[in-house]
C-alpha cells in the first residue's frame, strides 16, 4: 500500500499560461485510448489541486480521496494547495495543465459563482471536464439567540417590517453565502444589510456575539452554537433535511422551493480530457463514496457522502453558474 504524499505549496503570483496545443491534446487522447491506454492509467503520481488552503472542506475532500486512489491504484497521490484570488490561481493552474489525467482539480460552489462576481482568466464550463462529485454539505438560515424570531414565518414578520434594519454576514463578497441570501432576498421580497468578512472565522464569530442579526450557515459549523443555545436554526436552503440537524424544515418544506443551494465537492480535469480517464474516476469515485469508513470520516468532518456521475456534475455546474450570473445582474452586484 503507497501511502498519501501530500505538499503544500506556496502559490505563485497570477501568471497566464499558453493554453495546452489542440496538437498535444489530439496526440494525448490518442495516447490513452490507444490499445492497453485505457487500462494503464494511472501508471505515475497523480496531483491534486486545491485552490484553498489545507483544512478546508475542499481540501478534506481531496485528502479523502486521494488516500483511497492511491490505495486502488498504487500511485501516489499529491495534494496541492494552491490557495489566492478567491481559488483562481489553483484553478488557473488546472484549466491550463496537459489534458493527460495527472493534474485534477478539487473545488465546488466558488467554481460557479466567482466568475461573475470577478474577472478570472478561464471559463468554469468550456475549460474543465467534470469528473464526479464526492459529498455535499447543507446551509442553513440561522439567527442570533437575541433576534426575536424562532420560525421562518416570525422572521419573515419582523424582516418585511424593519426594511434595511437587520444585518446579515458572510465569509466575503461572491461567496455562496453572500449570493445564497441575494437569492433570498429576491425571492422572498427582503431588505437586508450585507456585511462581508474577510474569511468563515470571523463571520461566525460576530454572527455569535450578535454583532450581525443572521447569515446562512454550513449546518456543522452551526451546531455546537445552536447546542450551547447561543444561535437557532430556521431552515436548511435544500430540498433534503441536514443529517446533522434532522429536526429543521428546508425552505421547500416551508413553501420556497427556489432557494435551494449547498456546498458541493467536485472533481474536474482539464478541457479535452479522455474519456477513458473520466470513466477511471467515475468508477474510482462512485466506489470511494460507497465506503462505510470514508461515509464515517466525512461526516466526522460535517460532510455527507453524495455520488454525482461526471454527466450530473457538468449539468450541475452550467445550470449553476447560469443561476448565479442571473443573481448577480439582478441585485445590481459589480464584479471586481
Amino acid at each position: 500500500m503507497l501511502a498519501l504524499r501530500v505538499s503544500s505549496i506556496r502559490p505563485p503570483a497570477v501568471k497566464r499560461f499558453a493554453p495546452w496545443s489542440p496538437i498535444a491534446a489530439a496526440l494525448a487522447l490518442i495516447i490513452m485510448s490507444g490499445p492497453g491506454g485505457a487500462q494503464t492509467y494511472p501508471s505515475r503520481r497523480l496531483t491534486i489541486v486545491v485552490p484553498y488552503t489545507a483544512g478546508s472542506g475542499f481540501d478534506i475532500v481531496a485528502r479523502t480521496a486521494g488516500q483511497k486512489i492511491s490505495e486502488r491504484t498504487g500511485q501516489p497521490v499529491v495534494v496541492d494547495n494552491k490557495a489566492g484570488a478567491s481559488g483562481a490561481i489553483g484553478t488557473e493552474s488546472v484549466a491550463t495543465a496537459a489534458p493527460d489525467g495527472y493534474t485534477l482539480l478539487q473545488t465546488g460552489p466558488p467554481h460557479t459563482v466567482s466568475p461573475s462576481m470577478a474577472a478570472v482568466r478561464y471559463d468554469p464550463v468550456a475549460d474543465f471536464t467534470p469528473l464526479g462529485n464526492l459529498a455535499t454539505s447543507g446551509l442553513a438560515l440561522t439567527v442570533t439567540e437575541s433576534f426575536p424570531a424562532t420560525t421562518l414565518a416570525e422572521f419573515l414578520t419582523l424582516v418585511r417590517a424593519n426594511p434595511g434594519k437587520f444585518n446579515y454576514s458572510s465569509p466575503g463578497t461572491g461567496t455562496l453565502q453572500h449570493l445564497g441570501m441575494e437569492l433570498f432576498k429576491q425571492q422572498l421580497g427582503l431588505d437586508v444589510v450585507h456585511v462581508p468578512y474577510r474569511g468563515a472565522a470571523p463571520a461566525l464569530t460576530d454572527l455569535v456575539s450578535g454583532q450581525v442579526q443572521f447569515t446562512f450557515l454550513p449546518v456543522n459549523s452551526a451546531r455546537p452554537h445552536v447546542q450551547s443555545g447561543k444561535l437557532r436554526l430556521l431552515a436548511v436552503a435544500g430540498s433534503r433535511r441536514s443529517i446533522f440537524a434532522p429536526d429543521v424544515p428546508t425552505l421547500t418544506e416551508l413553501g420556497h422551493p427556489s432557494v435551494d443551494f449547498e456546498l458541493w465537492y467536485a472533481f474536474f480535469g482539464p478541457a479535452r480530457l479522455p474519456p477513458s480517464v473520466v470513466q477511471v474516476w467515475e468508477r474510482e469515485l462512485a466506489a470511494i463514496a460507497a465506503m462505510p469508513d470514508v461515509k464515517e470520516s466525512l461526516e466526522q468532518q460535517g460532510l455527507v457522502p453524495a455520488y454525482w456521475d461526471a454527466q450530473k456534475t457538468g449539468a450541475h455546474v452550467r445550470s449553476e453558474v447560469a443561476r448565479w450570473r442571473e443573481v448577480v445582474e439582478k441585485a445590481g452586484l459589480q464584479p471586481k
